[in-house]
C-alpha cells in the first residue's frame, strides 16, 4: 500500500492503548504504509459517539456492545473477538502493597484505603460497583472514592487523589509510576472480552485498507504485544496454545 493512501481511523477502549501505541499501529504503518489516527476512551462514551458522529473504519470495544443490536453503522459480519481482560488493583511505585489474593483480603484492602480510584464510565468500574456490592461494603467504600469520569485510574495515584486504583490490568500498565498488585481473586473477578469490528460504509478501496488493519489486529504479532500487557488473547487467529 502507498505511504500516500489517507489514513485510517480507529477508536478503541482503553484497555489495548499500551499494546496499539506503543508497538501494533506503528508496525502496521511500516507493513502497509497506511497511517491510523486512533480516538482511546470507554466504552460508554464510544457508544455514545457511534449514536451521534459517523462511525471510525475499525472500532475496538467491549464484545457485548458490538453483539446483538449491532450499532449503527457497523458491520455485523465484521466482528470478531480481540482479547479478555482482568480487573485488578495498582499502588503508586513504592507504596505497600496490600494482599488481595482473597476475597476477605480484597474487603480488608478496599476498607482500610483512604480512597479508591475507579473509572465510572469504563467497564472495569461498571463491574467494580458490582463486586463492591457482592462483597458487602458499597455502602463503606464509594462514598469515599475517587470516581473519573473517564481515563486512566491510576492517575490519581500519582496525584495523591487515592491510594487504590481498580481498572483492568493493562490500562493501569499504561501509567508510568503505578506498580500492579495483581489481579481480583478469582471469587471476585469479572473478565470482560473485547472485539475488533468494521464500519458498514465505506467505499471498496477503503474497505480493503480497514480490513488489512482488522487483520493485523488479531493476528499473531499484535497477540504478543497484547499479552505483553497482561492479556489474554481471543482472537480467531491466536496462536495454539494461547489462552
Amino acid at each position: 500500500m502507498s505511504s500516500n493512501e489517507p489514513e485510517l481511523t480507529l477508536w478503541s477502549a482503553l484497555v489495548v492503548r499500551g499494546p496499539l501505541e506503543r508497538v501494533v499501529l506503528p508496525r502496521f504503518r511500516e507493513a502497509h504504509g497506511v497511517a491510523t489516527a486512533a480516538v482511546f476512551d470507554p466504552t460508554v462514551v464510544l457508544m455514545e459517539r457511534l449514536g451521534r458522529d459517523d462511525p471510525p473504519d475499525v472500532i475496538v470495544s467491549t464484545a457485548s456492545s458490538l453483539a446483538s443490536p449491532v450499532p449503527p453503522g457497523i458491520d455485523r459480519d465484521s466482528v470478531v473477538p480481540l482479547v479478555r481482560s482482568a480487573i485488578g488493583v495498582g499502588v503508586a511505585t513504592g507504596a505497600t502493597r496490600p494482599a488481595i489474593d482473597t476475597p476477605d483480603r480484597l474487603r480488608r484492602a478496599l476498607l482500610d484505603a483512604r480512597s479508591v480510584a475507579y473509572s465510572r464510565t469504563g467497564q472495569s468500574g461498571i463491574r467494580f460497583l458490582e463486586i463492591l456490592e457482592r462483597l458487602g461494603i458499597a455502602a463503606d467504600v464509594v462514598p469515599r472514592a475517587t470516581a473519573l469520569a473517564k481515563g486512566f485510574t491510576g492517575e490519581a495515584l500519582l496525584d495523591g487523589r487515592a491510594d487504590l486504583a481498580i481498572q483492568q490490568i493493562s490500562e493501569l500498565r499504561f501509567v508510568p509510576g503505578v506498580d500492579v498488585v495483581g489481579a481480583f481473586p478469582e471469587e471476585c473477578q469479572v473478565y470482560t472480552d473485547f472485539a475488533v469490528a468494521l464500519s458498514a460504509r465505506m467505499p471498496e478501496s477503503r474497505r480493503r485498507r480497514a480490513g488489512a488493519l482488522l487483520e493485523f489486529l488479531t493476528g499473531e504479532e499484535a497477540g504478543a504485544a497484547y499479552r505483553d500487557e497482561g492479556l489474554i488473547v481471543t482472537s480467531s487467529t491466536r496462536r495454539s496454545g494461547d489462552a
